[in-house]
């Protein structure tokens, strides 16, 4: 002590058996961005159990994003509805089974009263994964399905796919 950087560096390459400077070049390689900052996307969070809402918390920001929460349906609708006003909201992650009202009726709800332009891309979570379960959700307006536990990998793949339809989207009404 005092620890001396280079000498730090010394030790370790040493014991790693490799050159101070290939050390060097191997750290110096490009981070990846985050999903958030190539794809700016604002996310509304409905879920109502508090386990899968930490995790699914957790994934989006370590994907980079910040969001907003709601714990019921009826939460959520009432966001997508003043949203809907400013173009506020690009995605909702909505849990189907929720109390107050459940993720169906306020997508139902959402499709029926927010023009096609302004609706945010609705992403069913569930942990209902039954032959049929999917084809519910996208029949009552969803526009992308995944089944709990969500997974990093799943969400960042639908987010690149509702970032993708919402250019489309928001270009045809051009």
């Amino acid at each position: 002590k005092p620890l001396r950087y280079r000498l730090l560096l010394d030790a370790l390459c040493e014991a790693l058996r490799e050159a101070p400077a290939d050390w060097t070049a191997r750290t110096a390689t490009p981070v990846e961005q985050p999903l958030a900052t190539r794809l700016p996307l604002r996310i509304l969070l409905a879920e109502d159990n508090a386990v899968n809402l930490r995790v699914t918390s957790l994934i989006l920001s370590g994907l980079g994003y910040d969001i907003e929460i709601a714990t019921d349906g009826r939460q959520a609708l009432d966001r997508v509805m003043g949203a809907a006003q400013v173009l506020a909201l690009d995605v909702v992650l909505m849990d189907v089974q929720m109390p107050v009202m459940d993720g169906l009726d306020a997508t139902r709800q959402i499709v029926a009263q927010v023009p096609q332009v302004r609706r945010p891309w609705i992403i069913a979570m569930t942990a209902n994964a039954m032959e049929g379960d999917q084809s519910t959700c996208l029949a009552a307006g969803m526009d992308d399905y995944l089944s709990k536990p969500a997974r990093a990998a799943a969400i960042a793949k639908a987010l690149e796919r509702a970032h993708a339809a919402l250019a489309l989207r928001r270009a045809g009404s051009d």
